[in-house]
Order: C-alpha cells, then structure tokens, then sequence
C-alpha cells in the first residue's frame, strides 16, 4: 500500500464525506471512492459504515486511521528532519528546561565550544515534552529535561538524580536550623509549584515527592516559572521544593534547607534521536556525561 493512499483515506475519515475529501485532495470523486474501496480490499476489512451520513468509521477504520496517521506524520517530518541532519557538521541545538542551567549544563557549553570552536551553538528553552517533538522534527539536537518518558525514536540517558531540598521565607519557622526539616512540615504549608502548564512537568514532581510518602499539601499555588515560585516564597505565601542546584540563585527573603527524612530526586535527562550518530552529537553527549557525573 503506498503513502499516497494512505493520505487520500485520512482525508475521507477526516472529512466524513467524499465530495469535501476529493476537494481537499484536489482529485474528482469516482477515483477517490475507487481508491478507499481498493484500500478495503488489501486490508480485507470495511473500514467505514455503508449508508452512514455522514460517513463514520468502523472499529477497523479507527485502528486502521491511527496508524495511517501515524506514518504520514512521520513521513512528512522526513524531508526538513534530513535538511536538518545535513547541517550537524556545521551546527548544533539544544533544547532545555531552565532550571537546568544552575548545574553543570553551562560548563557542558563552555567545554564544547572550547573543543569544537568551529562549530556553531545553539540554545532553545523548551519544556521536556516540547522537546521531544523537536527531536523528531529536527529543531534541536540534544535536549535536557527533568521527566521521564518512552519514545521508539529517541536515546534518553539520566545524567544525574538531582536531590530536592526546600525553599523557605527567611522568617519562616521552617527557615531555622535548630529541626530537622520533614516533608511533613513542608505538606502543613501551601506548595508553590512550577510550571502551572504544560503538564505533566516538574510541578507534578513536588506533587509526587509528597504523594509518594503518603502526604498531601496544605494547599498548592501553580506558578509559571520559577522565579515566580521563589518570589512568592519570599513573600511568604508559601514554601517551593527545588532542585538542589538552584540554591546557587541567591533569591533575597528565601532559605534553602536539606530535607534529611526523605530521598527525593529530580532527574536531568539527556535526549538524542536515536539514528544520530554525527561526531558533533556524540562530542556534546559524552561532555555531558562527564561534566555531569556526581562527584
């Protein structure tokens, strides 16, 4: 079956008619129905109701759409992804989440510019779902985000289990050292967590630190970023877990504390596409890896 049937039956099971499909498709009606009939016929299956108006796909028509669909997205990411990988010799991008910066991600990019000057780089912030589809579309190159999750065409490696300690007001009974800090003092207060969208993303990470040990917050404040949250923190509407490295940020009115009941961690995942195997890639991932190793 070619590509270009597979795009004339998505366009009928999209359009439910095949008056407005052949429009779309730019072709007449007679050969368009002659082409969803011959795909019925390979797959030995209907995939859409007769007599329905409008027209609505059967059980097999569904799974058969999916699919479709599917491999004409991929399809149609092809042609700018290979423009894309026919420049790595001369350039590179990375996708990243913010906080990741207050690591060792800085000192990747001083080493890699160090090591390859000739080459130029690149940065783009994105959220780590954003950056999965900018892999795939050839956007970016390598990608650093804190959530972890499954794709067939991406290499995903964690870097480091970054430990989360508290962010407090410096006025705060929390703030002061005389206690250890619990996670079940940090649930008596409101939970300032970030980003509020899109979702899932590092706020359902502090969500999931208390869950996990049984514990719901107080109340919980959404915030976009996270000089939002330590803002708010100094302003003692509530209290933020952060990853360890953001205690470098000297926010003035916030105190960082070490929570010593509990392990919790969010990781720094580096992503690739798994078909890129360019000396330039592979350069940037191995600094990575090394810079980021705990020491």
């Amino acid at each position: 079956m070619e590509l270009r049937q597979l795009r004339y039956f998505v366009a009928v099971a999209e359009e439910m008619n095949i008056t407005r499909a052949a429009d779309r498709l730019h072709m007449t009606q007679p050969p368009l129905s002659r082409q969803i009939q011959q795909i019925e016929e390979d797959v030995g299956l209907p995939l859409f109701e007769r007599g329905s108006r409008p027209l609505r796909l059967t059980e097999a028509g569904r799974i058969f759409y999916t699919q479709a669909k599917r491999l004409i997205d991929e399809a149609d990411e092809l042609a700018p992804l290979t423009r894309r990988l026919a420049q790595l010799a001369e350039r590179v991008v990375i996708g990243f989440v913010p906080s990741t910066l207050y690591g060792a991600l800085p000192a990747v990019i001083r080493a890699f510019r160090e090591a390859a000057p000739q080459i130029e780089l690149s940065l783009i912030e994105m959220f780590t779902l954003e950056q999965l589809g900018a892999l795939k579309g050839g956007r970016i190159d390598v990608g650093f985000g804190r959530l972890r999750f499954d794709d067939a065409q991406l290499a995903r490696e964690v870097l480091v289990e970054e430990r989360m300690i508290a962010a407090l007001p410096q006025d705060h009974p929390l703030a002061n050292g005389d206690e250890p800090l619990t996670l079940a003092a940090i649930a008596r207060e409101t939970l300032i967590v970030y980003p509020s969208h899109p979702r899932p993303s590092y706020a359902d990470q502090q969500l999931s630190a208390l869950r996990d040990h049984a514990l719901e917050p107080k109340a919980v404040h959404e915030v976009r970023e996270l000089q939002t949250a330590l803002g708010l923190v100094a302003a003692q509407v509530g209290v933020c877990l952060v990853p360890e490295s953001v205690e470098g940020l000297r926010a003035h009115g916030v105190v960082y504390r070490e929570i010593p009941d509990a392990r919790i961690a969010s990781p720094i995942i580096m992503s690739r596409r798994l078909q890129d195997e360019s000396p330039t890639t592979a350069l940037l991932c191995q600094l990575a890896r090394d810079l980021f190793r705990p020491a």
